[in-house]
Formats: structure tokens, C-alpha cells, sequence
């Protein structure tokens, strides 16, 4: 377990960043990955569909690679 956490934690690195409004970037990657990045924490189990989702959804919204 760990690499989800990761991702979010690249993804919430890059939302500050950006000077973006983080409450609509997390909502849109929210909708886009169709999970919430409050409900990832260290303990959430690696999931290879959430990942895909969750990264596919970074590049959309922030045109990052995670």
C-alpha cells in the first residue's frame, strides 16, 4: 500500500503550486477519477483501476503526470 497516497500527495504539491482554488481542482479530479483525494490517506489499499483513474484525471485537470 502506499503508491495512492503518493499520487495524491504529488497531486495536492502541484494544486498549492498552481495558485489554483483547491476546493474546485480537488472537486474536478474528484468527479473526473470518481474518488475523493480527502478519502485517501496512507492506509487506503492500492487499487490499479483507482490509479489509472486518479492519474488519467491529474493530466486532464492539471496537466501533470503523476
Amino acid at each position: 500500500m502506499g503508491q495512492l497516497n503518493d499520487i495524491k500527495v504529488r497531486i495536492e504539491e502541484k494544486i498549492k503550486a498552481s495558485g489554483m482554488d483547491p476546493a474546485e481542482v480537488r472537486g474536478k479530479i474528484g468527479l473526473r477519477s470518481g474518488k475523493l483525494l480527502s478519502f485517501i490517506n496512507p492506509s487506503t489499499p492500492d487499487d490499479p483501476v483507482v490509479i489509472a483513474k486518479l492519474r488519467q484525471a491529474a493530466k486532464d485537470v492539471l496537466n501533470i503526470t503523476v
